[in-house]
């Protein structure tokens, strides 16, 4: 078991006068062969929006989008005819199915004070369903409490067991959110895929055969922006040292490759 880290600084940006974009593999203009998924992943964007930007509406088709805030607000409206807003400690995700129009904006959300008015960070992360064509589909639900108490939280998943908040269709993928408390740690699922992406702060991903950058045999320093890739994970474990501040994690387990049955 080996993690392969992959720095903030290595993902491929697009960059507007409205956006920041950070992807974690090939994606729109920039297209890397050897970089086009992990498991059943096929994207992972990082971006910043400013106020009063966005996407109009845009077409998908075959892809569960799970959209996680780090901090501001975002406003999804869909051709189905769902609405929302997404901020930090919100999970959503939208099953595009058939085909689905929708769009994300940094605007104003009625009765949500500040919302619009400031920067919007966020994560979208693709992954395949296990069956195309599906009727397409919304679902959202605030898990802050959860978040409070620092352990793993099952964000997103389309397995039953994992008693996850939304319901992705994609049985073999679970999405995982924590955020650590300094001088805590929490437990990297087992998984025969795995994606640790730290959205803010600092952490140490500790696996006992892993090559080693610090004092610690088996550790390695992760800072925001910065991703981890790991086959057949076993064991491994993400820690905040107690003078750090906390971290805010999402882990993706993965038991299946992509274009598996």
């Amino acid at each position: 078991m080996v993690f392969t880290v992959f720095r903030a600084g290595v993902r491929e940006v697009t960059s507007t006068d409205w956006l920041t974009s950070r992807h974690s593999f090939s994606f729109g203009d920039h297209y890397d062969p050897s970089n086009t998924h992990h498991g059943l992943l096929i994207a992972c964007n990082e971006e910043v929006l400013l106020p009063g930007h966005g996407f109009d509406a845009h077409h998908h088709s075959d892809s569960e989008i799970v959209t996680w805030v780090v901090s501001g607000t975002l406003v999804h409206t869909d051709s189905a005819g769902h609405t929302g807003v997404v901020y930090p400690g919100l999970a959503q995700r939208m099953s595009a199915g058939s085909g689905i129009d929708h769009t994300e904006r940094n605007d104003p959300w009625p009765d949500l004070r500040g919302s619009g008015s400031a920067p919007v960070h966020y994560v979208q992360m693709w992954v395949v369903p296990d069956e195309y064509g599906i009727t397409p589909s919304y679902e959202q639900r605030d898990i802050s409490a959860a978040l409070t108490e620092g352990d793993l939280v099952a964000v997103a998943s389309g397995d039953p067991a994992a008693e996850a908040a939304i319901t992705i269709s994609n049985r073999a993928a679970t999405l995982f959110a924590a955020r650590i408390a300094p001088g805590t740690s929490v437990s990297i699922p087992d998984a025969r895929f795995t994606h640790v992406l730290v959205v803010d702060g600092r952490a140490v991903l500790s696996a006992s055969d892993q090559p080693d950058d610090t004092d610690h045999p088996g550790d390695i320093a992760l800072t925001a922006g910065d991703a981890a890739r790991g086959v057949d994970t076993s064991g491994a474990t993400l820690r905040t040292d107690a003078g750090d501040g906390p971290a805010e994690v999402l882990i993706w387990a993965m038991n299946k490759a992509l274009g598996e049955p």
